[in-house]
């Protein structure tokens, strides 16, 4: 018996001692074994993968079925040979992988890839609202699916992990670009993002104060950065300055005083707070007003953007020159890390698939877990996400009262 396996064995019988022996065979015979698809995202220029390895390897362990497409974890340097050792089935067609109970994926789907999906099945991945249409929402409602969103699904305590997570690498991650693009090489400033002895420190602007706020000014004050923040709130501002330890210059978008820190700026940063309404803080004006060669990193871009001139790009073509400013606008920033945001993804997602295995299924695990039912759209081809009923004129319902119904 290997150690892992007799964790298991220790852990159960110590569950079982403390449980009413009726309660066991319930929960015995609520528990479900689950068929899990992930599909490849690279059609999406997406690099993350749901589930590592061994994530997989745990999953199986519990009874669960994973079928994962061919090369799916390449470019988070995750090879098939180690998917199929930790348990996993390597399909060639992406159609067969649509056939499972659940689906996950980090990819918003697209309308050809609804059409594969077998109907009255769940799926996990990101929403991303602005990669929606009025159709691909009609299409997902006539399969019956249930469509679960990474960005809204929340813990017991009100907390989005998913986001909270993605937001830490894509803050991170910015600083790193901010620095390679304002480089000659990416026709950028030549300027060295950081602190030397002698010159004046890089300048940088962070619009918001969100988790990729935060984590894009430690980033910056490590280097050595002048780091100036724009919010809306003077308590944010103040609580972001008390998690940093330390004092940054801040300010909430005074005109003049928001146009002088960007015409000095080397880099600018977009990351207001998550589920805002779209609306841009920097006009195109202020951004003519830019030193030529500096750079818009816009963390906000598939919601519409913190820049007037931002427009979303992949990573194919991540970057694009207007008004002499290189604007990078990647809504998944994270994916040029795609190992690192793999294995946090994973780490989020697996107490929650053993958990609705445990639960007899999703529909059960709905039930049961009010923050997980936040990530809920659409529930058997229900809408019941009263934002998306806005923006496309669909009626939708309180997925509470729906419960009550199935």
């Amino acid at each position: 018996m290997t150690t892992r396996e007799g964790m298991k064995e220790n852990m159960s019988v110590s569950k079982n001692m403390l449980m009413p022996q009726e309660e066991m065979l319930e929960l015995k015979n609520k528990e479900q074994k689950i068929k899990i698809g992930i599909p490849s995202d690279f059609s999406k220029v997406e690099y993350r993968v749901p589930l590592t390895p061994q994530a997989i390897e745990l999953l199986t362990s519990y009874g669960h079925e994973i079928l994962i497409e061919k090369d799916a974890g390449k470019m988070a340097s995750y090879s098939d040979k180690e998917y199929r050792e930790a348990g996993a089935m390597i399909v060639d067609k992406k159609e067969e992988i649509f056939q499972s109970d659940i689906i996950l994926r980090v990819a918003p789907f697209s309308s050809d890839e609804i059409e594969m999906l077998r109907g009255s099945q769940a799926v996990l991945s990101n929403m991303q609202i602005q990669a929606h249409c009025s159709e691909s929402i009609h299409r997902l409602m006539q399969k019956k699916v249930t469509t679960i969103a990474y960005e809204n699904i929340e813990n017991e305590h009100g907390f989005l992990p998913i986001v909270h997570q993605m937001s830490q690498i894509a803050g991170a991650t910015a600083i790193t670009l901010a620095s390679e693009y304002l480089s000659n090489a990416h026709h950028g400033k030549g300027v060295l993002f950081g602190e030397v002895t002698g010159i004046t420190p890089a300048e940088l602007v962070i619009i918001g104060t969100s988790t990729a706020a935060e984590y894009a000014a430690r980033a910056a004050l490590s280097l050595g950065i002048l780091v100036k923040v724009f919010d809306t709130s003077v308590y944010d501002l103040s609580r972001l300055e008390e998690k940093l330890g330390r004092r940054i210059f801040t300010s909430v978008f005074y005109p003049k005083v928001l146009r002088k820190a960007l015409t000095s700026a080397d880099a600018v940063i977009g990351a207001m707070q998550f589920n805002t309404v779209p609306k841009f803080k920097v006009s195109e004006d202020l951004v003519k007003q830019m030193k030529e060669g500096s750079v818009i990193i816009d963390l906000n871009a598939s919601q519409g953007g913190c820049f007037e001139t931002t427009r979303c790009t992949d990573l194919n073509h991540p970057a694009f020159i207007k008004h002499g400013i290189v604007h990078y606008c990647v809504p998944n920033s994270q994916a040029i890390v795609a190992r690192t945001a793999s294995i946090s993804l994973s780490n989020t997602l697996i107490p929650i698939l053993l958990s609705i295995g445990e639960s007899g299924g999703i529909d059960n695990y709905i039930k049961n877990s009010k923050g997980f039912r936040k990530g809920v759209y659409i529930y058997h081809g229900i809408l019941t996400n009263p934002e998306i009923s806005r923006m496309f004129h669909i009626p939708s319902k309180d997925i509470d009262l729906l419960l009550a119904v199935f």
